[in-house]
């Protein structure tokens, strides 16, 4: 993706949507089910005006089979990517939604390199907080004010501070 916001999701059979990702400007999605010949598993839809770069199968991998060293770096992008699933899973499997919401704020942090306490912004709205770790949108509502009091977080002017 050149530029803008894209968030990958499905809906359960109720209708309710789950979030899988956000993803942001020069990050991709899709190419592993290049390697794999399937569908892509769930919906891309642009959060904002993006600019998505679209390389056809055959082009993908003849630019793997000219450029080898890409296939480190995606690796590099896979390993991130089962990474993210794996923590995602483990917060999730947590009936405790501020263990939930924490997984979801570590996770986010990590790409963050300053070490820092409440300084890093959680750039989701409650509803897209809510629908990455399937949780209500008024329980991540109570859950976010109960980690303020806590200390874990500060929420200003609408914003969450991790």
């Amino acid at each position: 993706m050149g530029s803008g916001k894209v968030k990958l999701n499905n809906y359960s059979e109720e209708g309710k949507e789950f979030i899988h990702n956000i993803l942001g400007k020069n990050q991709s999605f899709g190419e592993a089910m290049l390697f794999l010949s399937q569908d892509y598993p769930v919906n891309a839809v642009c959060l904002e005006a993006s600019r998505i770069i679209r390389l056809p199968k055959n082009n993908f991998l003849e630019m793997i089979d000219q450029h080898p060293h890409l296939s480190l770096e995606m690796n590099a992008c896979f390993s991130q990517e089962i990474y993210y699933k794996l923590k995602m899973m483990q917060s999730l499997a947590s009936l405790n939604p501020m263990h939930r919401l924490k997984g979801l704020m570590d996770y986010l942090k990590s790409f963050h390199h300053e070490d820092c306490h409440q300084c890093f912004h959680i750039a989701f709205t409650r509803q897209q907080i809510a629908n990455l770790t399937g949780l209500r949108v008024e329980t991540v509502i109570r859950n976010l004010k109960k980690m303020e009091k806590e200390g874990i977080l500060s929420l200003k002017d609408r914003k969450i501070l991790y």
